[in-house]
């Protein structure tokens, strides 16, 4: 079957816009163009059309689509096979966080008791699984299944106590890390508090802190382009600062 831009657009719940954008930056081609101007897409359109809104639900940007649809190596069953996965393991993360809003309105109205570890269960299991989709497969390249999984275990078992502190550190870096940028020292006093924090941070996450593994973290935020690009969203070269403040920190330089 054979479909107009409209009419596609209309099957897909994807406005006709968006269709010719995807047009333009050569993402999803129209089969033909008829006589009287229309796009026209076919069965090789419309399920193209579908991985990418796959993608796109699981945040994957254009750019990227773009890249993995059009890579000669494409395979669409595989992807779909991903996709699926992908999929369970967001419905599993929904999952946790619904049974624990069904706990804590069962605890209001007084027909259950609810343990400050359950009220963060789905929260920190959503943590560790986002880790895990963003860096997983390098971290557990470079540190080992077994030093990981002991780090998503420390996380599960995190008393609501730890939990709250660990945010605040993760805001108190991000804080002192700007101001410690701003005056170009990773040796001064603010950048060696924020690899100070840093190090705090990652105690939460490790079983034991070594100085040569805080290094290596801090010179993975530049290797790794995600790590770098998290870092400098505010302020390219944020993440060279803070490795190279490690490194004074750690004595590792």
């Amino acid at each position: 079957m054979e479909y107009t831009v409209q009419k596609l657009g209309l099957l897909a719940g994807v406005s006709t816009r968006t269709l010719r954008y995807y047009d333009e930056i050569d993402l999803l081609k129209p089969a033909r163009i008829n006589s009287s101007g229309y796009r026209i897409y076919g069965r090789a359109e419309v399920d193209r059309l579908q991985q990418i809104l796959f993608y796109r639900e699981l945040g994957v940007s254009l750019e990227e689509i773009k890249e993995i649809v059009t890579s000669p190596t494409f395979d669409a069953d595989r992807a779909l096979r991903e996709h699926r996965d992908k999929l369970i393991e967001k419905r599993l993360q929904l999952d946790l966080l619904i049974a624990n809003v069904d706990m804590t309105l069962a605890e209001r109205e007084g027909k259950k008791t609810m343990s400050d570890k359950q009220k963060f269960e789905g929260f920190k299991q959503k943590l560790i699984d986002d880790n895990e989709k963003k860096y997983g497969q390098e971290i557990r390249a470079k540190y080992g299944d077994e030093k990981v999984d002991r780090a998503n275990r420390k996380v599960k078992n995190m008393t609501e106590k730890e939990y709250s502190e660990l945010e605040q550190l993760a805001t108190d870096i991000h804080t002192t890390l700007a101001e410690a940028f701003e005056t170009g020292d990773p040796a001064g006093e603010l950048a060696q508090k924020a690899a100070d924090l840093h190090r705090q941070w990652l105690t939460f996450y490790w079983d034991q802190y070594s100085k040569e593994a805080h290094a290596g973290v801090a010179q993975m935020y530049v290797d790794d382009e995600r790590f770098k690009a998290y870092y400098d969203k505010d302020q390219p070269g944020v993440a060279e600062f803070l490795r190279d403040a490690v490194h004074i920190y750690t004595g590792q330089k």
